[in-house]
């Protein structure tokens, strides 16, 4: 069934005038990107646009998309821009009130929630202070890990960007089993060599599945 335009909507239906007459909290998470995105384009509405996006980037990734990403889902520059501009401006004032502690590998495995149960893998960095608090949390790659996909530039150039003074990564294996393959350890070893160099430490890549978590560095991969 095609979905109605917003201005077909009755008007306490419509995204916007929902927000403004009952708050943010009475909207999907769909209205509200809807609302951020502000209108469709002449062959989608800007509802389909919202439930598409967020049915491709399952849980906290929709936020951590760039402007290629949603230039690759059918999104023009300005909406795509937009999106990106409004999650970070998001993370940047959330981010300075409470900040994640990430001090073990069960930490990084309550932080991979949203992921650890996809089909495919997730590599994902966490760029970290001094203090070992979370600044940013970001998917590297979508796919089986492999050297080609995993490469330092890709792990360490916003690592720089962000003034990380560490790194943990983790990625989420689909089939359940935690053993880490031949291609984990070398992507794990280059990334740890890649650090030394930079002056980013490599602390730690955990391994998840949706029942627990294996760490590298506990077992002394690296």
């Amino acid at each position: 069934m095609k979905r109605r335009k917003v201005k077909e909507l009755e008007v306490l239906d419509r995204p916007r005038e929902k927000l403004m007459k009952y708050g943010p909290e009475r909207l999907s998470s769909e209205e509200l990107l809807a609302v951020i995105l502000g209108s469709g384009t002449r062959k989608e509405t800007v509802l389909n646009i919202a439930a598409r996006l967020i049915r491709k980037f399952p849980g906290e990734t929709l936020a951590e998309v760039d402007c290629s990403g949603f230039l690759s889902s059918d999104l023009g520059p300005r909406k795509a821009c937009m999106l990106v501009a409004s999650f970070e401006l998001s993370r940047r004032l959330i981010g300075g009130k409470e900040a994640s502690l990430l001090l073990s590998p069960r930490d990084v495995w309550n932080r991979m929630t949203d992921l650890r149960g996809e089909k495919k893998e997730y590599f994902t960095a966490f760029f970290l202070n001094v203090k070992n608090q979370e600044i940013r949390r970001t998917i590297i790659s979508i796919g089986t890990l492999s050297a080609n996909l995993v490469h330092p530039r890709e792990v360490f150039e916003p690592a720089i960007r962000e003034n990380a003074a560490h790194i943990i990564v983790s990625h989420n294996h689909p089939s359940g089993n935690l053993d880490p393959s031949d291609e984990d350890i070398r992507v794990t070893r280059r990334l740890a060599e890649a650090g030394k160099i930079l002056g980013i430490d490599l602390l730690d890549h955990v391994i998840v599945s949706l029942h627990g978590f294996f760490s590298m560095a506990e077992k002394g991969v690296f």
